[in-house]
């Protein structure tokens, strides 16, 4: 099974992606950490994205399709996958869906975790106010930022999904164990069908 998480920067996708791997043995592909990953490690690639990320700006299509194509050949991948903060635009949902029917497979599921845009920019002042570990692309101005990109770039793939009639909303603001049952709810009844 192959799933999108989906949803505004600070939704919870990724929260919810680690536990789908855990209770579901589906990987999670986040290009934001293949990307944090390269970036780490000082790869050409990685160089090359910083300045992007660090504005809240997106990657180029076709680095983030190859990088999202050469980690779903690996063997854990085999049942399918999470992907989160992937695909952002309708062009790269056209090629990811070009890139799985290359293998015979297809996007089966596309979750929309609805949030509050206040209460996520609230959520970023509150990690800066504990002190906690916070990442240069994770503060209120470049949260602000990274919403209007979203809704510029990424929201309509809300449309693009729903005529495929594979999208499924949930209150990304609810707790994230409800988020969780949520989901897992949704997956029990696709699997029974």
């Amino acid at each position: 099974m192959n799933l999108v998480l989906f949803g505004p920067p600070g939704a919870g996708k990724g929260t919810q992606a680690k536990i789908l791997t855990t209770s579901r043995g589906l990987p999670q592909l986040s290009t934001g950490d293949m990307l944090r990953a390269a970036i780490a490690a000082g790869t050409p690639l990685g160089l090359a994205c910083k300045a992007l990320m660090d504005k809240g700006e997106l990657v180029p299509d076709a680095t983030v399709v190859g990088i999202i194509g050469e980690r779903y050949d690996k063997p854990d991948c085999a049942r399918g996958a999470v992907f989160d903060g992937f695909p952002r635009t309708i062009p790269q949902a056209q090629a990811l869906d070009e890139m799985l029917a290359k293998r015979g497979r297809k996007i089966d599921l596309v979750l929309e975790l609805k949030v509050d845009d206040a209460a996520l920019l609230a959520r970023v002042e509150q990690r800066i106010k504990d002190g906690g570990p916070v990442r240069a692309d994770d503060t209120p101005e470049t949260l602000k930022n990274r919403l209007s990109v979203y809704y510029a770039n990424t929201a309509p793939l809300l449309g693009y999904y729903g005529d495929q009639n594979k999208l499924q909303s949930l209150d990304g603001m609810a707790p994230i164990q409800t988020v969780t049952d949520q989901i897992s709810a949704i997956l029990d009844g696709m699997a029974s069908v």
